[in-house]
């Protein structure tokens, strides 16, 4: 029986009642999301329909800050405790969260077309670090695939994750640092300036994507969980068969 098939028919699923509402409530929102960004939210004075790009773009890069705290968070714990539960969870948000960040970087520029004129602007402090970002976080995983040994892999990994975490100020501050240097503006949610119907839709949108993250969340982990069982249950296994052939050993000996 494959890994793949021994997960599929563990007695403990990833799925729950809870998740399945939950999941039910991330497909509604989307729906809704959708309805409220095309027919309700108005088109900005300068930006025209453009502008709705807010309601994916802004909700990305606020998960991303999340994913990656809760990854920062989760390899702190790992080296301060060894805590196994925290390892995991830093890796299934690492995970989540390159895909967010990518969203955004996606997101970014192809709302910066028809807003700055261009897709990418390496002069702009916003974009490139996010991109480094995207980057150290893409290398994180790729420790977390490498095999070997599980404790020094996570061990490694942690620190990578812990150096990310020094990037998302700079990243999240960097257009009121080097305002000088960015084609952004300030944050959405803060300078006021939009329409109360795009401000609903936008918190809207943040809401769906939260709800949608701790989904993702909550199957990721239990996934790894149970992945994790089976690699301890083996390695359990192996060892019990090699005990007993040592004792065979011993036992033709004498």
């Amino acid at each position: 029986m494959t890994q793949t098939n021994e997960i599929a028919s563990a007695s403990t699923g990833t799925g729950s009642r809870f998740t399945f509402c939950l999941g039910l409530a991330v497909i509604v929102g989307v729906v809704v999301l959708v309805l409220l960004g095309f027919f309700a939210a108005p088109e900005d004075d300068e930006q025209r329909d453009a502008v709705r790009m807010i309601f994916v773009h802004v909700p990305s890069a606020l998960l991303t800050y999340a994913a990656f705290s809760v990854t920062a968070f989760g390899s702190l714990m790992w080296l301060w405790k060894r805590s196994i539960w925290w390892d995991i969870t830093a890796h299934a948000a690492a995970e989540i969260g390159v895909i967010f960040c990518a969203l955004t970087l996606f997101t970014g520029s192809v709302w910066g077309r028809p807003t700055w004129n261009t897709y990418w602007d390496w002069g702009d402090v916003r974009l490139v670090t996010t991109l480094i970002l995207f980057l150290i976080m893409i290398g994180y995983l790729s420790i977390r695939a490498s095999g070997g040994d599980e404790a020094a892999t996570s061990t490694r990994a942690a620190v990578i994750g812990l150096v990310a975490a020094v990037n998302l100020p700079i990243v999240n501050r960097s257009v009121e640092w080097w305002f000088d240097r960015t084609l952004h503006q300030k944050s959405s949610l803060t300078d006021g300036n939009l329409e109360d119907m795009t401000l609903f839709t936008l918190v809207v949108g943040i809401a769906v994507w939260a709800a949608f993250f701790l989904w993702a969340m909550i199957h990721r982990f239990r996934i790894a969980w149970l992945e994790r069982e089976i690699r301890v249950g083996d390695l359990d296994e192996a060892l019990t068969e090699r005990r007993a052939e040592a004792l065979e050993d011993e036992s033709t000996q004498l």
